[in-house]
């Protein structure tokens, strides 16, 4: 890869996190559903993950981002076999039909935009899944917190 094609990537979530802290337009709504897995995942060092878990907990303070934690106690659930995905809702704007909800999931070799009714249908089940299964917001920013200090204090 060049130099330009991993900047690339970096600048791209960049321009994402900056959407969260946004004043106007009103930034917009992010829940978040992580597995505890993917925090106990270290990457980059006890230091940079550290890191990384404060900053979730510190946006999930934001009003309008709710990040949750669906622990490993959950067992195998369907959110793990249907792997990482974005459902996508949009303000209706000025428009009298809103624009449709759409799944986003990435893969290594490209994106899948999923937009039929019984696939929207699926995933919605799958997040409903996911909301039963999760922690609070309060229990889930304990949970990062407390692996952040694991993780930087070893």
């Amino acid at each position: 890869m060049t130099d330009d094609e991993r900047e690339r990537p970096v600048e791209v979530r960049l321009q994402r996190q900056a959407l969260l802290r946004r004043r106007l337009p009103p930034p917009p709504r992010f829940d978040v559903m992580l597995s505890e897995a993917v925090l106990l995942r270290v990457v980059g060092g006890p230091a940079t993950m550290a890191e990384q878990l404060r900053h979730l907990v510190e946006m999930g303070r934001l009003p309008h981002v709710s990040i949750r934690v669906v622990p490993l106690a959950a067992g195998l659930h369907f959110g793990a076999v249907a792997g990482a995905f974005v459902l996508l809702d949009f303000p209706p704007g000025n428009r009298v039909e809103p624009e449709p909800s759409v799944v986003y999931s990435e893969s290594l070799t490209g994106a899948l935009y999923l937009d039929r009714k019984e696939e929207l249908a699926a995933y919605e089940r799958i997040w409903a899944s996911l909301d039963s299964l999760a922690l609070d917001e309060g229990q889930s920013r304990r949970l990062i917190t407390k692996i952040s200090e694991e993780v930087h204090h070893g």
